[in-house]
């Protein structure tokens, strides 16, 4: 099982290293990570593993997302890879 994991906001040192070490955390495994940088916007697409978590998907779900909005103040979607492929087939 895997999800997709975004993340947008302002540029900051060590984004990445926050939110891989937030996964670690969780026993989320880091697969695939895409990242850009525009101007002053981070923007990043992870793929990890979630076949192994020590939570719950939906609670690692909103921990990240509260996470990122309160303490990093990043935009953070975490999307099951199931909802993912649906919201994306034709």
């Amino acid at each position: 099982m895997r999800a997709v994991v975004t993340v947008i906001g302002k540029d900051a040192v060590g984004i990445l290293a926050k939110v891989s070490t937030e996964c670690a955390n969780y026993n989320a495994n880091v697969i695939e990570v895409t990242q850009s940088v525009i101007e002053e916007l981070f923007a990043m697409i992870m793929l990890v593993d979630i076949s192994k978590l020590n939570i719950d998907f939906a609670e690692m779900a909103d921990k990240l997302s509260k996470k990122g909005e309160e303490e990093w103040g990043l935009k953070v979607i975490v999307m099951h890879e199931d909802i993912f492929n649906c919201m994306h087939h034709i």
